[in-house]
């Protein structure tokens, strides 16, 4: 049965939690969308990779090296690519283990993370994108899913259809969904298959090349590199009804600059820090 509540946004710059809170848990887990959910983030974004045997899982990199204990379960089998892997052999990993050891935004040395936390975060399994949708789901909550490019052998495989599979299997509502990519043609592919379902196009792939953004004119959203678009393209975009959203934001006086200008949302890494700011902005609440 497709649940039917969710949240509805209020008319402030949304709160983006980017996989999830990763400063406070590891990335592209549902520990990490817990922590975005809890942190009181407007919604997550999440990132779709796909397992050998074509199982659609959330990772980012191609490689598991980084965020697994892939090389030492497999030495042999570097570099690690994800699509070379079945779903079976992916669920022997441990996908939480390292952030403890790694602490990558430094939020257990600030003693943000408890101990109990990080005991969770052991031994956690890669999720599948029907787990995450389910917890969307039963959270009356929204997530934000990228369509990223797939590595060899699976460049080719179908995912916007077997995207959608899985969202009819877990039967979410198609409002509580937005689908991105830099792959913009399998934006055109979503959109003429389910044009219930918000499509966004992002840009600014390469840090070090302006944007086009004659190319994604035809997109009412637009999710851009904050470096690549300062306050002021905000301001233009938002004048001529477009909305924008940024990645990756942390930094809470940056924001507070994208939020001043009109921003649509930010992806943040620290939804926990943002939150405060863009309600405050709103007239909500005093951080």
């Amino acid at each position: 049965m497709i649940n039917l509540r969710y949240r509805v946004f209020v008319n402030r710059t949304l709160v983006i939690a980017h996989r999830g809170a990763r400063s406070l848990a590891p990335e592209n887990t549902l520990a990490a969308a817990q922590k975005g959910l809890e942190a009181g983030a407007d919604l997550w974004e999440t990132d779709v990779g796909v397992t050998a045997d074509g199982v659609l899982i959330l990772f980012h990199d191609d490689s598991l090296k980084r965020t697994t204990n892939a090389a030492e379960i497999y030495p042999d089998r570097a570099p690690w690519t994800f699509t070379q892997f079945s779903y079976d052999e992916i669920q022997q990993l441990d996908a939480g283990g390292w952030f403890n050891r790694e602490d990558p935004f430094g939020q257990i040395a600030a003693g943000r993370v408890s101990p109990e936390d990080q005991a969770r975060y052991e031994g956690l399994k890669v999720p599948t994108v029907e787990e995450a949708l389910a917890f969307t789901r039963d959270h009356a909550w929204t997530v934000n899913i990228e369509l990223k490019q797939l590595p060899p052998p699976l460049a080719d495989f179908p995912v916007v259809p077997r995207f959608f599979e899985v969202m009819d299997r877990v039967g979410i509502a198609p409002e509580q969904v937005r689908l991105s990519s830099f792959e913009h043609h399998w934006l055109e592919e979503a959109r003429s298959l389910r044009p219930e379902v918000e499509v966004q196009a992002l840009v600014g792939y390469h840090r070090d090349r302006p944007i086009d953004w004659e190319a994604v004119a035809d997109y009412q959203t637009i999710n851009a590199r904050a470096t690549l678009t300062p306050p002021g393209k905000v301001r233009q975009l938002v004048a001529e009804g477009k909305k924008i959203n940024l990645f990756t934001v942390n930094d809470v006086e940056e924001a507070r600059t994208y939020v001043d200008a009109g921003v649509s949302g930010l992806f943040t890494d620290f939804p926990q820090d943002l939150i405060p700011l863009a309600r405050a902005a709103a007239g909500k609440e005093t951080p």
